[in-house]
């Protein structure tokens, strides 16, 4: 059953990004920008780690868990070396999706060639 709502919770979060997409005049970086915003903003009131209890890695697949992934590390490192923390924690949970992101994308560079 977990992998259904896993399913249908990324599904559903994708689905909302597209009817954003077809409505209005949002360009795709402004709907990741609102879905990372959106997932920041869920995890200070500690609602995602409950969404990702109920819907398991489902919820950690969307833009929306970079968000609570910044703010879960900022905080959580914030506890332990203060102010400074808030930086270092933020690029600790992210830094293999950053690092990762960007190694693929340079790799690719070679495979595919850019169109007009």
């Amino acid at each position: 059953m977990m992998y259904v709502t896993s399913f249908l919770f990324a599904g559903l979060v994708c689905m909302i990004g597209q009817i954003i997409l077809d409505t209005t005049k949002l360009t795709p970086g402004h709907i990741t920008s609102i879905f990372v915003v959106l997932g920041a903003f869920l995890d200070m009131f500690n609602i995602y780690d409950y969404i990702i209890l109920k819907v398991g890695g489902g919820a950690l697949v969307p833009i929306t868990s970079f968000g609570h992934l910044l703010i879960h590390g900022a905080m959580e490192s914030a506890g332990t070396y203060g102010i400074m923390g808030l930086v270092m924690g933020m690029f600790n949970l992210t830094a293999s999706g950053i690092c990762s992101a960007i190694i693929f994308s340079f790799l690719l560079t070679f495979i595919f060639e850019p169109q007009d």
